[in-house]
């Protein structure tokens, strides 16, 4: 009995947090399907909201059944609620543990409607303003477990701006100037190194064109989530801008995970070539990155409303933690094969030059990788939900003095010790590849 109890409070932990770590939707006007769906708690949508906001829920085509012939069904136990934030995991912690529990008659809930108002052709619509703001869920709650619903739901969640319907949550008002203003710093940057580049072209590397792809995209992710942002705001809809989103956020998360595996093997700075191991290790976060972005998708396209969504989260956590570890062994090989040459080679100062960059590089990756992944999360769990726009502040902050390290450590300078190719170690190494071959 005392495993069971750790199992589910275990279980009540790892939904807290992959609830904690997403955001649920791309737009705040919404329309979701619910199909045979008989789960106690349906969690529809958090927003954040400021004064004089306001809720609209439309249904139609609501419908149940139950596989037992005998259930008789009360529609009052069905309905719709909000519940504060900071009483979510108090009122999944009583689902758990309360006998008869019903989230509808909860002390944590404020009631929206039951069923028992439907009108004849199963349709409702209703509309709710919070006089305490707040950042809520929207539930649907379901007491009689033996029934499964189905139902079309409509929901706009908004506030209202001198005058006008405002469908960021509070905390997310600034974020459309905010990635703005990013997409300028990421073209200024762009600018500044294509002119190094120019200027440096006779020491330029293939990895310095990669580079400047990770910026392009970079910078084209940003622009595109200013306008989905700025849609949203107004519109309570993306219009297609999220769909760019995505794919100039795959793009850049490979071309990301693409130049630290390079930079981490030393390919293109310490040797013109990489070895079959570190081949496979590219062609392993490359699939990786492709899953995780897919992962990613399905998790702010559906929202918890979905079944499987928990399961889709932790395949997102579980593929993005496995990057992170993967992306850091190049660089421990690089590490120890220049420690190695260090204490055998008679070009002991150069070596240690390289060696100590490494080591700065390795020790930046896993302050960046950790910081971004659960610093954010635990800054995130102390704001206030008015000030979610910090998080996004920090992360973005993070990311461009990580750019900033990589391309002020591996620009093409000519009197950069780390970037010159020594000729007699690349033929020892192009030797030892033949070797391998062989």
């Amino acid at each position: 009995m005392e495993k069971f109890h750790h199992l589910r409070c275990l279980k009540l932990l790892q939904a807290l947090f992959i609830l904690s770590s997403f955001k649920f939707s791309v737009g705040e006007i919404k329309n979701t399907h619910i199909v045979d769906d008989s789960r106690q708690i349906i969690l529809i949508e958090r927003f954040g909201f400021a004064p004089d906001g306001h809720v609209t829920i439309s249904l139609d085509h609501v419908s149940w059944r139950s596989n037992e012939p005998a259930a008789k069904l009360y529609p009052s136990s069905m309905g719709f609620c909000l519940v504060r934030d900071v009483s979510f995991p108090r009122l999944l912690n009583e689902s758990m543990y309360a006998d008869n529990f019903c989230v509808l008659s909860s002390k944590y809930v404020n009631l929206v409607f039951r069923f028992d108002k439907l009108g004849p052709d199963s349709t409702y619509n209703t509309s709710t303003t919070i006089d305490e703001p707040d950042e809520y869920n929207l539930i649907f709650g379901n007491c009689q477990k033996e029934f499964l619903v189905t139902m079309n739901v409509h929901t706009e969640m908004y506030n209202v701006n001198n005058g006008e319907k405002d469908f960021l949550p509070a905390g997310q008002t600034p974020l459309p100037k905010f990635y703005f203003l990013c997409f300028i710093v990421y073209l200024a940057f762009l600018a500044i190194w294509g002119f190094i580049c120019i200027k440096q072209r006779k020491i330029v590397h293939k990895i310095h064109l990669i580079m400047s792809m990770l910026l392009v995209f970079k910078a084209l992710k940003l622009i595109c989530a200013s306008e989905d942002k700025m849609y949203i705001k107004n519109t309570g809809k993306p219009h297609g801008w999220d769909v760019a989103f995505y794919i100039f956020g795959f793009l850049k998360g490979v071309t990301l995970f693409t130049v630290i595996v390079l930079i981490g093997t030393g390919w293109s700075f310490l040797k013109p070539f990489l070895h079959d191991r570190e081949k496979k290790v590219l062609m392993f976060v490359i699939p990786l990155q492709v899953i995780e972005n897919i992962a990613s998708i399905v998790i702010s396209e559906s929202g918890p409303v979905e079944k499987h969504w928990l399961v889709w989260n932790e395949v997102f956590l579980l593929i993005d933690v496995m990057c992170c570890c993967i992306v850091l062994v190049p660089i421990l090989w690089s590490i120890k094969s220049l420690r190695e040459a260090s204490k055998n080679d008679g070009k002991a100062a150069e070596i240690l030059r390289k060696l100590t960059l490494f080591r700065h590089f390795y020790v930046v990756l896993i302050v960046y990788l950790y910081f971004t992944r659960f610093g954010i999360a635990m800054i995130e769990s102390v704001v206030n939900y008015i000030h979610e726009w910090v998080t996004i502040v920090a992360a973005e902050g993070a990311s461009l003095m990580f750019y900033m390290f990589i391309f002020y450590n591996f620009q093409p300078i000519e009197k950069n010790p780390y970037l010159a190719i020594d000729k007699d170690e690349e033929e020892e190494e192009e030797d030892d590849e033949d070797e391998d071959d062989a």
